[in-house]
């Protein structure tokens, strides 16, 4: 299923409102007006570095209705849709209990949590209603580069509306980006076969799994490749 490899970003990032123009030298948005975006279970995404055109670092926040709510989701930063960052964590409201490493952090407003190790697993829970925390992430020396969860995001609405084409250059965009990346070229096989692009998902599916061999078995009850799959040269 296209993004279903991505469980951090299968959501559509909206528009905060701002008191400027991305064409002007800086710009406004008030946390409280940014659309919280349900991702899976109770987790909610406040999307700020594509509305906000923010090509330095990687910048958004993470906002939890209730007490016990999952404000952070466990994770690494290795993973294949991951942009293998260092993360700064900072609670800007309500509170939260981090778990880092395996260590328990209570983190009140205005704690700082920095997880500088990518594959250290990380994640956070609500201790009060209305709690939100602000993340920012990028690679230790070297310059950002968007990672390759965002260009699936960002296809997710065309997808649901049936525009594959449009949804494919979106996600072909972040092939270029990361091209032995083996989620985006599953996620690219995914469309290409839901708009009847036989050969080049075929091919791309079996690039992903060159480099992913394990999506053989995500691959073969993947309803996305009910096109292709009987089709010679279908690798799952």
């Amino acid at each position: 299923m296209l993004a279903a490899l991505f469980p951090l970003d299968t959501h559509t990032e909206q528009r905060p409102r701002s008191t400027s123009k991305l064409s002007e030298p800086y710009s406004v948005v008030r946390l409280d007006e940014v659309e919280a975006v349900p991702t899976f279970g109770k987790l909610k995404w406040k999307p700020l570095r594509r509305p906000l055109d923010v090509r330095a670092f990687g910048v958004n926040a993470y906002w939890a209705a209730e007490s016990g709510d999952e404000l952070i989701e466990q994770h690494d930063e290795l993973g294949a849709g991951a942009g293998k960052h260092e993360e700064l964590y900072v609670v800007i409201g309500g509170s939260a209990r981090f778990s880092v490493a395996g260590d328990e952090v209570d983190a009140p407003p205005g704690t700082v949590v920095f997880v500088r190790d990518p594959a250290a697993k990380r994640g956070a829970v609500a201790t009060a209603a209305n709690t939100t925390a602000l993340a920012v992430g990028g690679v230790r020396g070297e310059p950002y580069s968007v990672a390759p969860w965002e260009s699936v995001a960002h296809a997710i609405p065309s997808w649901e509306r049936g525009d594959y084409a449009e949804a494919k250059a979106m996600i072909a965009a972040g092939v270029e980006r990361h091209p032995d990346n083996p989620s985006l070229l599953y996620n690219l096989a995914c469309v290409e076969a839901l708009s009847g692009e036989a050969e080049p998902a075929l091919d791309h599916l079996r690039r992903a799994l060159e480099f992913k061999p394990s999506l053989a078995e995500e691959a073969s009850s993947d309803e996305d490749f009910a096109s292709i799959r009987d089709l010679p040269g279908f690798p799952a």
